[in-house]
């Protein structure tokens, strides 16, 4: 925890009410989201009880499963959720738009929009993951066929799961995170898993917080004293009144979802959200194409190098996305001023002219001088920037004991020995200035599956058959499996 959210944690104990820590919103809201609330029957692995989904707050839908150990009654249910959130997702296929690339040389198509999804906490979204796994590699066809949408609604499910990994990405987003992510409450980060909990301290504050702890739960998981005197009895005597017991139990979390959505549209949003909304519309974009085109489903794990190259992937995106919301937000950056990493100060001098003709051609290389009154801990010949200018460089040329830093500017000027108007700190300008950069940072170069060892998934031992890093090959039982994967027979045989 930091030192602003730490103080602002204390503010929210002391006062009853909960405080903001951000000052726009960092999160693409989107106009027309898809509201997803799951919920399992406990003690069962992916056993999905009822779910409530719509894009209408006046009109949810109920999806109920009488008895979710019947397998046939659960993939109804996967067919019966298809329906409407494939339909929604296809919804956003219809318009496309030219997207530049290759500096103008050539343009690829693009959505136009994307779908979202909103579910109440992170462990909706890690059910979506699970049942998009057992559902995405079923057959329609042969034994225990499953309906057609079965499948497709899997290989959904699981882009989902996948984008709600990247930090900054919106196609996917739980209520619990995006609330965490502009208020925290008086109580412990725990206690704000609950979602009602947390919303009740946002909007009313310690008292209704209190009050709604006893609430029913945002699922996915039911709470055990409901399980044992409500739930049980209706299903083991299949009670035509289930659908509106749950609909009753879900009906709470189904507005206070609606209402979580209001709360952050009222937030200005952020500069670079619109950035990260491009790049998940690029992310729906390929793999709505992949689909189009018969791709396979995406595999039950990943190869050795699969998996440093998406780990690479996330770490470039968590680095930029903490960037940004750096650069969006005040305060936020103000966490990196406590640290020492970013320091605000006033321009005293400034040399917009300056050309450096020590090299082999001139360039201009305009230096101003900032004055601060807070701790500076760079090292000359650091490179710095500054919000304002996110693409312009300063490299610390010197710093004094009573604050005064020279530095020296480059980038985003103009392509001439005159910096443009406005491109140059003028005298008295307040500027911040941060160790942070929006830089692009190529990642490390990563071998060839087939130049791995063995064990990583490289060329395989003599008298294997060769397979390509993720594929998906069927068992003689007629299971999906990984290559690599032995099959066992009864208790501990290996099958040669």
């Amino acid at each position: 925890m930091s030192t602003l959210t730490a103080l602002a944690r204390a503010q929210a104990a002391a006062t009853g009410h909960a405080q903001p820590i951000a000052t726009v919103r960092h999160l693409h809201v989107h106009d027309h989201p898809l509201v997803l609330i799951p919920l399992i029957m406990a003690g069962e692995a992916n056993a999905p009880l009822a779910a409530m989904i719509g894009t209408d707050p006046a009109r949810p839908r109920l999806l109920v499963v009488g008895q979710p150990r019947n397998r046939d009654e659960r993939f109804a249910f996967a067919a019966d959720l298809a329906a409407t959130l494939v339909d929604y997702v296809d919804s956003f296929t219809d318009a496309t738009e030219d997207v530049a690339i290759d500096r103008g040389k050539d343009v690829r198509q693009r959505y136009v929009d994307a779908p979202q999804i909103w579910v109440p906490n992170p462990a909706g979204a890690d059910f979506l993951r699970l049942f998009g796994r057992s559902t995405r590699f079923r057959r329609t066809d042969g034994d225990n066929p499953v309906p057609a949408a079965v499948p497709l609604l899997g290989r959904w499910l699981t882009f989902f799961a996948n984008t709600a990994e990247v930090p900054g990405s919106a196609l996917l987003v739980n209520a619990v995170q995006a609330l965490g992510l502009h208020w925290v409450t008086g109580q412990s980060g725990a206690e704000d898993a609950q979602f009602a909990v947390q919303l009740a301290w946002i909007e009313s504050g310690a008292a209704a917080a209190r009050a709604a702890e006893n609430g029913p739960a945002a699922g996915p998981a039911t709470d055990p004293d409901f399980d044992n005197r409500v739930l049980a009895p209706l299903i083991e005597r299949s009670a035509p009144e289930l659908p509106q017991v749950l609909h009753d139990l879900l009906l709470p979390t189904w507005e206070r979802m609606w209402r979580t959505l209001g709360l952050l549209r009222r937030l200005p949003v952020g500069e670079r959200v619109r950035l990260r909304w491009d790049t998940d519309r690029d992310a729906f974009t390929a793999f709505a194409q992949n689909l189009a085109e018969g791709g396979p489903p995406q595999p039950r794990r990943d190869g050795a190098v699969a998996a440093a190259a998406r780990l690479q992937r996330l770490e470039s995106a968590a680095s930029r996305y903490a960037v940004q919301r750096a650069f969006d937000d005040p305060l936020v950056l103000a966490e990196y001023r406590l640290s020492g990493a970013a320091f605000a100060g006033t321009v005293t001098l400034a040399n917009p002219d300056r050309v450096d003709d020590s090299g082999k051609r001139p360039v201009l290389r305009p230096r101003i001088m900032v004055r601060t009154t807070e701790p500076v801990r760079v090292e000359p010949g650091a490179s710095l920037t500054s919000p304002a200018r996110p693409s312009q460089k300063a490299r610390v040329i010197s710093i004094s004991p009573d604050g005064d830093v020279l530095l020296e500017l480059s980038g985003g000027m103009g392509r001439r020995l005159v910096a443009e108007p406005g491109s140059v700190p003028a005298v008295g300008e307040r500027l911040i200035l941060t160790t942070l950069s929006e830089a692009y940072r190529p990642g490390g170069a990563l071998p060839d599956p087939s130049e791995t060892p063995w064990t990583h998934g490289g060329p395989p031992l003599s008298g294997q058959p060769d397979e390509k890093e993720g594929d998906v090959v069927a068992s003689p039982r007629g299971d999906l499996q990984q290559p690599g994967a032995e099959l066992v027979a009864g208790a501990g045989r290996v099958l040669p």
